[in-house]
């Protein structure tokens, strides 16, 4: 596991260079599984040197562990190797299903929330968990719809899963706060069901409000104050996790992003961070 007050930044192309210039203050770095997971060599040369630096946690998008479909075996193989190149001390994917009858849709997709759900995402989640041999922690999403047929609320049926599942908590600030904006619950009733003793860490990021109050998951801006706040709150509560920032789009250059990311120091320091 990495250490409780580490602080993490998701790797991204626009950084290498910097990177490789300057090997800033950075505890760890996170990549997209699905980024690496092709024979190109040149992103595996790169990830190589850092590396050597750094470690290197696995973030993915592909698992779709709630489609009626079967896990794919040759994406397992590939993260598998994935995995083992970088000695990755945890792999992440999303509560969520992506695809379904061959066709992926290239989103992260909500499902009800139903007790029988669970005991078959939790199977699936098991299985890959074994199949990796890593700590599997899987993240919540950020949604923008309800559906009329769950009969727990997310933060049970997330909980559930985790521990019917054995495995981790991917838990991301963000998306609590766009969610509980988006559908009117309390934030801090979520973070309550949290056994944070599995979380394996923490994402915190950026979002968007549209003109009709809706916020969306667009990760393009520096983190909100009300989720600063949150953050300080769940530090409070927790007794510490690894923190990463996500930055995805209209990435600014990366003294900016290391700034931002050290706002999560002082913020659960209790300093003021403007």
């Amino acid at each position: 596991m990495l250490p409780r007050d580490a602080l993490g930044l998701g790797l991204r192309i626009p950084y290498y260079d910097y990177v490789f210039e300057h090997w800033p203050d950075v505890d760890y770095f996170e990549i997209i599984s699905e980024n690496f997971l092709g024979p190109a060599v040149p992103p595996r040369q790169k990830l190589a040197r850092i590396r050597e630096r750094y470690p290197v946690v696995l973030h993915g998008v592909g698992l779709n562990l709630l489609s009626h479909e079967a896990i794919d075996e040759r994406y397992l193989d590939d993260l598998c190797r994935l995995a083992d190149a970088m000695d990755a001390p945890f792999f992440s994917d999303h509560l969520c299903w992506s695809g379904a009858h061959g066709m992926n849709h290239h989103d992260l997709l909500p499902t009800p929330f139903r007790p029988e759900l669970v005991e078959y995402v939790a199977e699936r989640i098991d299985y890959v968990q074994r199949r990796v041999g890593r700590p599997f922690a899987i993240e919540n999403l950020s949604s923008y719809v309800t559906f009329q047929t769950s009969t727990m609320s997310e933060w049970e049926f997330y909980s559930a899963v985790v521990r019917e599942s054995g495995s981790w908590y991917m838990l991301d600030i963000n998306n609590i706060y766009v969610s509980s904006q988006n559908h009117g619950f309390d934030p801090l009733e979520y973070l309550r069901a949290i056994d944070f003793a599995r979380v394996q860490q923490v994402h915190i990021a950026g979002h968007e409000r549209q003109a009709d109050g809706l916020i969306i998951d667009t990760h393009d801006h520096p983190v909100a104050d009300a989720v600063w706040q949150l953050y300080r709150q769940t530090w409070a509560m927790s007794g510490g996790f690894p923190t990463l920032l996500e930055w995805d789009d209209r990435i600014p250059p990366m003294p900016v992003v290391l700034a931002e990311l050290d706002k999560a120091r002082r913020v659960r320091d209790g300093q003021t961070y403007e």
